[in-house]
């Protein structure tokens, strides 16, 4: 049985999936699946078609849950505009790497029987890339995340997407 990271421990240094075993915690999100998930009577996925629902989702709605948000605190910006657009120029060349190694059909790049088949339809499904950058391609998960916020009273009002990001062409200097 593998051991959690540190990250899927507890304060109290109790996997994560152990705690829900037992009823100590009711429900665990999480991009790890918990070893007691198949294992234990108690512990099951909340949606088990989650991937069906998440296609369906994606489908009706184009909106996909986001993976990563890159922060940047503004007075480093401002001091230094050029990081924006190099940071984001990195991100790009970095996946455009992940997802080359991904589609070598020479070797898998991770024990996966359908990964190539997977990735096809992954491809098929979201147009090429499941997780584009930029704020069109994310137009609607944006303002889905600012409606729920505003919901549930995290922000008093609406902000514009655009307000929300610095424009990376304004970044370069001249």
């Amino acid at each position: 049985m593998s051991q959690p990271s540190a990250g899927w421990r507890a304060p109290w240094r109790k996997p994560l999936g152990a705690l829900l075993a037992r009823g100590a915690i009711d429900a665990l999100i999480g991009s790890r699946k918990p070893d007691e998930l198949g294992r234990h009577p108690d512990v099951a996925r909340l949606f088990p078609d989650y991937r069906r629902r998440e296609r369906e989702l994606y489908q009706r709605t184009k909106i996909f849950p986001i993976m990563h948000l890159i922060a940047m605190r503004r007075d480093l910006y401002e001091r230094q505009r050029w990081i924006a657009q190099s940071l984001y120029d990195a991100f790009v060349e970095s996946k455009r790497r992940a997802r080359s190694r991904m589609r070598y059909a020479g070797s898998l790049s991770a024990m996966l029987p359908w990964l190539i088949d997977d990735v096809e339809e992954i491809d098929e499904l979201f147009g090429g890339d499941a997780f584009p950058y930029g704020i069109e391609a994310n137009r609607p998960t944006l303002q889905a995340l600012v409606a729920y916020m505003v919901e549930q009273h995290f922000i008093a009002r609406p902000v514009p997407i655009e307000d929300l990001f610095v424009p990376l062409a304004d970044a370069i200097p001249t």
